[in-house]
């Protein structure tokens, strides 16, 4: 808030005049997010729910995208209104018990990523450099070092080595569906939806773990946090001396001037972020489904496996290098989001500050336990149902992120003119109810499985 009176004149001051911002300063926070929807666990339920149903499984990634652009809209619009992100606003309005166990969900939804991420970078890293899977494992743990190393050079550097990755990742899909040649009257046709989905166990359980990973309950608590940053100056209190009325409507005008231009630019971010995520989520569903379920190899789910076959059935050795590549690089860039969204959940809920280095050091050194087990329970082909059970785990958490944030976006004290409403609110509401009644029918068929 400027000085009540100009120094020089001792005239009452004006408030400054909202200087408009590019767009272009509002991005990155959704690159950060977005990433969280390409990691491994990604993958490998795209890769099997198409080796095992062709592209019916489309529409599901399509729903889960928008599901996950409305949810992730709202998210960013709580943060740079009230200031405050999704965890903080869970500690301060719900009982402590209440706060408690949302943020135990939170955490066991971060060490179910952090489990994808690792394991999915493991087997980029065995099949790049040959070496056995638990040894990847502990290569991807420590590469996670490397990536808090270049957090410390700022914001804009991570933000720049993540979309560098998102690059590289963009052109192996694009070379991949060029090889594969998918049939698209056919891919057009698996975005129409399919009853066939809760009827059928199997597809369902995909579909579950399809949510899971697209629709990720640490990111809306990880994106309220990175938009924080953008909020406009609150108006100053009622009773604020020296305050005129006429300031304070000038005020008033001036920071509404600025949300606007805030949420403008953040929106963009949102929207253009999540739309490319779902691009790439897209097109790895295609090139399994056209690859793998069109010659008969309904039973590809294992990374490993996907990339030994991808060579011989297209032809091009060049296509399981660019699928290696492609799989490390969304590791990689995952970790980020692992990291970023466990500090902004232990700080939120906790009020305690770690480092990010110390933060990565001990999500890591947990999501290890269950990566190496796999590999010994299941050997070199453990990382399917690993990666799978992985996502199934973020769905079922997803409604103690998801009802929480409609509540706190839809609160008129907390939002004002800004709180989310009319269809929108409809809208939101509806998603959490379908991710309630997805994960109902999981847990009955797995009871009576």
């Amino acid at each position: 808030m400027p000085p009540p009176f100009d120094t020089a004149t001792l005239q009452p001051s004006r408030p400054p005049v909202a200087q408009p911002r590019s767009r272009l300063a509002f991005l990155g926070a959704g690159a950060l997010v977005a990433v969280g929807y390409m990691d491994p666990g990604n993958w490998a339920t795209a890769i099997a729910g198409g080796a095992s149903y062709g592209y019916q499984l489309l529409f599901v990634i399509a729903a889960s995208s928008i599901v996950a652009m409305l949810l992730q809209w709202i998210a960013a619009r709580i943060g740079v209104v009230t200031g405050r992100d999704l965890a903080q606003l869970s500690r301060a309005r719900f009982s402590r018990r209440t706060s408690m166990v949302l943020w135990i969900a939170s955490e066991i939804a971060i060490i179910a990523c952090d489990v994808a991420e690792i394991v999915g970078s493991a087997v980029a890293l065995q099949l790049l450099l040959g070496v056995n899977l638990w040894v990847g494992v502990l290569m991807a743990a420590v590469a996670t070092v490397a990536i808090m190393a270049v957090q410390r050079e700022g914001r804009r550097t991570l933000e720049a080595v993540v979309a560098a990755l998102i690059l590289i990742v963009t052109l192996c899909f694009v070379a991949q569906l060029a090889l594969a040649q998918p049939e698209w009257r056919d891919v057009l046709g698996g975005f129409k939806p399919s009853a066939e989905i809760v009827r059928n166990a199997g597809m369902l359980w995909l579909a579950a773990g399809i949510v899971g990973a697209t629709v990720m309950p640490h990111n809306l608590f990880l994106h309220s946090a990175l938009v924080r940053r953008y909020a406009p100056a609150a108006e100053p209190s009622e009773g604020a001396p020296d305050v005129t009325p006429e300031m304070r409507a000038e005020l008033r005008a001036t920071r509404k001037t600025e949300m606007l231009e805030t949420l403008r630019g953040v929106n963009l971010d949102t929207f253009g972020s999540l739309g490319f995520a779902f691009l790439i989520n897209a097109a790895l569903l295609i090139v399994a489904a056209a690859v793998f379920h069109a010659n008969g190899l309904t039973e590809v789910s294992d990374l490993a496996d996907a990339h030994r076959l991808l060579a011989p059935l297209l032809h091009s050795d060049l296509a399981s290098l660019l699928f290696a590549v492609a799989l490390l690089a969304c590791g990689l860039n995952s970790t980020v989001t692992g990291t970023l969204a466990g500090q902004a959940v232990m700080e939120g809920f906790l009020n305690l500050r770690m480092s990010r280095l110390r933060r990565a050091l001990i999500t890591r050194a947990i999501a290890i336990v269950p990566a190496l087990a796999a590999v010994g329970v299941f050997g070199e082909h453990g990382s399917a149902e690993l990666l799978v059970a992985s996502q199934v785990v973020l769905s079922l958490s997803l409604p103690l992120a998801v009802i929480p944030l409609v509540m706190f976006g839809s609160n008129r004290e907390l939002m004002g003119e800004w709180r989310v409403r009319g269809g929108a609110l409809v809208a939101a509401w509806g998603a959490a109810a379908a991710i309630v009644l997805l994960n109902v029918v999981l847990l009955a068929q797995s009871a009576l499985g």
